[in-house]
């Protein structure tokens, strides 16, 4: 009986790790936020190491997806139970003090892909911990599935590939976009409230504030609009300006409206402009949205009529396509 339930065991804790490390693999800045999130004061208040959640989300992520695979293809199964076994009880703990302290509502277990509340994510990390405990027991069972040779080559291979794609997507963007702004996406529908549902529509906060009111409704209405998103000015990467400032320049010559949206206060609009040379409507929005909107600061997203129909990281601004 242990035989059986260790093997179906193993098949479900190893999938769910490979599919919940993948689809933060495709966006590690989104883990990044999140641990951000648990770490700042409000929360844990352990603000000395925010510094620091990229790579430790890029090492959480990663972990999470070789682990998945070394259990299914069996390779080192003590050290790959044990250790999925202190995984799940950092995602438990984290999970039980957002339940029980109604903190971080979304804890980003699978990303932007699958959103569970706080109550429903403790309890499935409590189920799979009983699971992980079967293959504690039944760890003998636990055998390669085809060799020690293969287990191995696979386990590298799934790290090589982790760190690749890894690499790719701090690069550029998200290969696969989970988020409510993804291209294709009209904003004005995201935007809308369902009849006869209390929820928060997935396209919330996002706005384009100017001294002369909120610009959006009219930003919608254009056959065609750039978005310069800068979130915050003091951590943007300084090197993304000039090609910024040139697909902006180019987009403008092309009868494109151009917007500069950030959530950095500006005290002196005109001086700001001029020094970034960008004399362009500039408008306030909040910074959750800009970086739920696109991974990348500096960062550029073209609309039509409402729909996002583009979307690239600064160091991708000659592949922008413009009409």
């Amino acid at each position: 009986m242990l035989k059986i339930l260790t093997h179906i065991s193993r098949v479900l804790v190893g999938l769910l790790f490979i599919y919940s490390g993948f689809v933060k693999l495709v966006d590690p800045i989104g883990s990044q936020y999140k641990f951000q999130e648990y770490f700042s004061e409000g929360v844990l208040n352990m603000e000395f190491l925010i510094p620091y959640t990229l790579p430790f989300a890029i090492l959480l992520i990663v972990s999470e997806l070789v682990l998945g695979v070394m259990l299914l293809v069996g390779f080192k199964p003590k050290f790959t139970v044990w250790s999925l076994f202190s995984l799940n009880l950092i995602f438990l703990f984290l999970t039980w003090y957002s339940y029980t302290y109604n903190k971080v509502t979304d804890c980003g277990c699978f990303g932007d892909a699958l959103k569970l509340t706080p109550k429903e994510t403790f309890y499935k990390n409590v189920v799979f911990m009983v699971f992980i405990i079967i293959l504690i027991l039944g760890l003998k069972y636990i055998k390669p599935l085809i060799s020690d040779k293969v287990a191995s080559l696979s386990t590298y291979v799934s790290i090589f590939l982790s760190l690749l794609v890894t690499y790719y997507v701090l690069q550029h963007l998200p290969i696969i976009d989970f988020r409510a702004y993804s291209i294709g996406t009209n904003i004005a529908e995201g935007m809308a409230y369902q009849e006869g549902s209390d929820e928060v529509p997935p396209i919330h906060d996002f706005m384009i504030e100017t001294d002369d009111g909120d610009k959006l409704e009219d930003m919608l209405t254009k056959d065609k609009a750039m978005l310069i998103m800068l979130y915050n000015f003091e951590k943007m990467d300084k090197d993304g300006l000039p090609a910024v400032t040139k697909v902006a320049a180019d987009a403008k010559a092309k009868g494109y409206e151009v917007y500069v949206l950030t959530a950095s206060y500006i005290e002196d609009l005109t001086a700001t402009q001029k020094e970034f040379n960008l004399p362009y409507t500039f408008g306030f929005c909040d910074e959750t949205a800009l970086k739920t909107a696109i991974r990348a600061n500096p960062g550029i997203m073209t609309v039509e009529k409402g729909t996002i129909v583009g979307k690239w990281n600064w160091t991708d601004a000659d592949d922008v396509i413009l009409k």
